[in-house]
């Protein structure tokens, strides 16, 4: 478990973020039900409003951090005096000005070292640079107290990482939080901050965003600041927030979508309410191993479906439009190969190949994988994956679905140790299979989609659902988000640990 210290540390100084953030942002509609914290956009501004200032706004979420981290372990490298300084140097510019905030740790962040939530990351050096995505965080306002979280390179949907030890669910300390946005969802969800960044290759913000009873958006391949070119397929990463409420996301979404003269695809902007055209909607029940989830997230799935029906939208079932078995093992094929070119990247600096000194069994697996690989099958590999893009794009039109619903993962939190690293690598690919077989999908095709939190089981535990468009349609998920949280509301709901 990471010990949290204050470092006295140099302030980075913030840009002006997008005013047309900062001006929408007074007609965005307030959360359907009331929390006991306030959400981002209103926190922001009660600090414009003078109600309070950046500093008490920091202050109070590094307490709160102070207090939860021994049980939560959420926060791995905190940057608390730094943020202190920015925040009482004043409150800086931008729709979330002063406004306390966490970054992924796979993500430089300026000042503090990126760690990868990995033993090889022990040494790392301060980064001095940082991407165009995250400098529009800065630009936005938001006052970075820490690094978040995350399981080994971002591999396992768990928050379970040999380096610095496990990340505990707010909702039963015993369960997984998922990952690998894991540390994010925690920090969130106990009322640390409000918002925070995360990254998504393979549903890392829709997993932890469905075990943790939070609202969580995957943004379209290319969408965002500093993302890669969307015809790649290979580039499955995109990056966002994770939050309680649909208007921060859509907030922070305009704060980081890419609006210049080179982006990849037409600007939505900052959406603000919801739509009222109906949908027409495709139910997907079944994984990609043809599996149905477990009975409670099949009950919140149904329970969903019946309120989308109750809303006025249409509702047909459908199945995956290519063989899922096959694709998963090709997804997996993809994700060996990130692995090897992890543990390449590690060889280069210590002159030798990483064993587990530096990287957790299953990293080290995943590895093997990879070198077992020939060239002739990764290549049929990636040219199916392309092909599975295509008939994911096509789905949509050919049955007129303008969203698919679907669950986010096959079963609730698991207990931790499930799908932990240490777990024997055969063992843990099959378990992995059968609990991660929807949101990769998304991941290959380059497409939006987002966990929403519209149901808890009768242990208590968030299950979210998954709704999912065509690449590049993200303003109908927003629009269909904020008719959700104004019909079934989740704001209330907030887990046993908290702040």
């Amino acid at each position: 478990m990471t010990q949290i210290t204050r470092r006295a540390l140099a302030a980075v100084p913030a840009g002006l973020a997008s005013g047309h953030v900062l001006a929408a942002a007074k007609s965005l509609p307030t959360p359907a039900a009331t929390s006991p914290w306030p959400d981002a956009t209103a926190l922001a501004a009660s600090i414009r409003r003078g109600e309070l200032t950046a500093a008490e706004a920091v202050e109070t979420a590094i307490n709160r951090a102070e207090a939860l981290q021994g049980t939560l372990n959420c926060i791995v490298n905190s940057d608390f005096d730094r943020a202190l300084t920015r925040a009482r140097a004043g409150t800086p510019a931008g729709p979330f000005g002063g406004l306390p905030f966490l970054i992924k740790d796979i993500d430089d962040y300026v000042g503090l070292p990126t760690r990868f939530g990995s033993q090889a990351g022990r040494n790392a050096p301060r980064a001095t640079t940082q991407s165009a995505f995250i400098d529009a965080f800065d630009r936005a306002g938001v006052i970075v107290i820490g690094k978040s979280a995350t399981p080994e390179a971002a591999f396992l949907p768990t928050t379970e990482p040999l380096a610095t030890g496990l990340t505990r669910n707010p909702w039963d300390l015993n369960r997984s939080c998922g990952g690998s946005s894991g540390g994010a969802a925690v920090a969130v969800a106990a009322g640390i901050v409000a918002a925070s960044e995360a990254t998504d290759s393979g549903g890392s913000i829709r997993i932890p965003a469905s075990h943790c009873g939070l609202f969580g958006l995957k943004p379209s391949r290319g969408r965002m600041l500093g993302t890669m070119d969307e015809t790649r397929i290979s580039d499955i990463g995109t990056r966002h927030v994770l939050t309680r409420s649909v208007r921060d996301s859509a907030a922070f979404f305009a704060v980081n979508e890419d609006t210049g003269a080179h982006a990849q695809r037409p600007p939505v902007g900052l959406v603000s309410s919801p739509s009222k055209r109906r949908l027409r909607i495709g139910v997907l029940v079944e994984n990609g191993l043809g599996h149905r989830p477990q009975p409670d997230v099949m009950a919140a799935t149904d329970n969903a479906i019946k309120l989308l029906a109750g809303l006025g939208h249409h509702i047909d079932y459908t199945h995956l439009p290519f063989d899922g078995t096959q694709f998963i093992d090709d997804f997996l094929t993809l994700w060996a190969m990130g692995a090897k070119d992890f543990a390449d990247n590690i060889g280069r600096t210590i002159s030798r190949a990483p064993d587990h000194r530096e990287l957790e069994p299953f990293s080290l697996g995943l590895v093997e994988m990879a070198h077992a690989t020939s060239p002739e099958a990764l290549g049929a590999a990636l040219q199916r994956l392309n092909a599975n893009a295509l008939a994911y794009d096509t789905w949509f039109p050919a049955y007129r679905f303008d969203v698919v619903v679907s669950p986010v993962v096959s079963s609730g939190p698991p207990l931790l140790g499930e799908v932990a690293p240490g777990v024997p690598f055969e063992t843990l690919v099959a378990r992995l299979k059968a609990y991660v077989g929807y949101p990769p999908i998304h991941n290959i095709a380059g497409a939006p989609s987002m966990s929403i939190p519209l149901s808890w089981s009768q242990a208590g535990l968030p299950i979210g659902t998954m709704i999912s468009a065509r690449a590049g349609n993200e303003r109908t998920l927003f629009e269909l988000a904020y008719e959700l949280e104004a019909a079934q509301p989740w704001a209330h709901r907030i887990p046993p640990t908290h702040a």
